[in-house]
């Protein structure tokens, strides 16, 4: 299986409430609340990238004498909601968000390997807060994958 293979499915997960769907093609620079919420595909860090405050580990070889070549992977999908300035602030959003972060679990719980394309089940560290992207913050959540694949 393939690292590619691995996003378009993670882009592929069918998180109930989020109208929009990003893969790594189709990442926009920018977002309207036309496109929210939104669960966005970033398999690469970016400078103003504050997820989780941690650097590193994206990309990183397993080597196992005699045994199988795999790859570990970081990969960051980020859920967006609501612009900060939206609304009378979080108090408005939260309700919404845990939703879609029930709702997100409950998507992956069903399919933790990605249709086979993992090794092994995603294991995945959550953080809701504030977002920056495209010259706007956003209230939402994001979902830091570690995956295991073939070499």
């Amino acid at each position: 299986m393939s690292f590619r293979l691995a996003l378009v499915r993670l882009a592929a997960l069918n998180v109930a409430g989020v109208a929009q769907h990003y893969g790594v093609e189709t990442v926009p620079d920018a977002l309207t609340r036309a496109h929210l919420p939104a669960l966005l595909v970033l398999p690469v860090e970016i400078p103003d990238d504050t997820l989780f405050k941690e650097r590193g580990g994206g990309l990183s070889p397993l080597a196992f004498a005699e045994g199988t070549r795999t790859l570990v992977c970081t990969v960051n999908h980020l859920l967006l909601v609501a612009p900060v300035g939206a609304g009378a602030g979080l108090r408005t959003h939260l309700p919404l968000l845990v939703d879609l972060m029930d709702a997100y679990f409950d998507a992956l719980g069903a399919d933790v390997t990605l249709g086979g394309a993992l090794l092994e089940p995603a294991q995945v560290r959550t953080q809701a807060g504030v977002f920056p992207r495209g010259g706007a913050v956003y209230h939402g959540c994001a979902f830091r994958h570690r995956w295991v694949l073939a070499g």
